[in-house]
């Protein structure tokens, strides 16, 4: 799938003559970069809109892919944390924070809590090496995060719904993000006291601040 049908759905939702979010075209414009041995992004942004939740984001092929996850990624492996997959993200949404136009999609106050790099450690049964798309596309992947708060090793499982299995409408697939490795109990902390890993704010504090980092869609971040 290409960069400009991956993001179709993100585009389609949003007003970007009224949201500070970024489009992507930016991005789709620059010449291609060359290959590099470099580990792909990840990004954990807490979302103040309708309801409070995380959107955990990974990089995968040219996108960012992103879950909401109402009750945010655990430290603990005994926490299995449901994950709803949502639309690919451009790349640049990784550094956005800020606060999005009431009453446009997805309204509300945006922080980066955690962000970093991943390495991906999907294998098939036989123990080989597995891309990470094609994990992605038979429902389980694993990795280690390298992150400011989070690190170590995590998988995200698919799973199917009572509707789905039925063939019922409402039916969606959802996820679980589950710690794997060694972890260290210390589970999630409260979002509305948690400061971002960029600017060292709180939710409040980047609602409230005329300052606040935000993106002009016409020529990047601005401040």
């Amino acid at each position: 799938m290409s960069e400009k049908d991956g993001l179709r759905t993100y585009r389609g939702k949003r007003h970007f003559d009224r949201t500070s979010e970024p489009s992507g075209e930016r991005a789709a414009k620059d010449e291609a970069a060359p290959a590099t041995d470099e580990e792909p992004a990840f990004v954990v942004q807490i979302h103040d809109a309708s309801t409070m939740h995380f959107d955990f984001r990974l990089e995968v092929d040219g996108v960012l892919k992103s879950w909401s996850i109402p009750k945010g990624p655990s430290t603990d492996p005994h926490d299995k944390r449901l994950a709803i997959p949502t639309e690919d993200h451009p790349l640049e949404y990784r550094d956005f924070e800020g606060v999005i136009t009431r009453g446009e999609y997805g309204g509300g106050t945006v922080i980066v809590w955690d962000r970093g790099t991943y390495r991906p450690t999907s294998h098939d049964k036989r123990k080989r090496p597995v891309a990470f798309g094609e994990a992605l596309e038979k429902g389980h992947v694993t990795f280690d995060l390298h992150g400011e708060k989070l690190r170590g090793q995590y998988a995200l499982t698919r799973f199917h719904g009572r509707e789905e299995k039925s063939g019922g409408d409402g039916g969606k697939p959802t996820w679980l993000l589950v710690r794997t490795g060694h972890g260290t109990g210390g589970g999630t902390p409260d979002p509305r006291r948690a400061r971002s890993a960029r600017s060292g704010r709180t939710l409040r504090q980047v609602a409230e601040a005329p300052d606040s980092p935000t993106w002009d869609t016409n020529g990047g971040e601005r401040g």
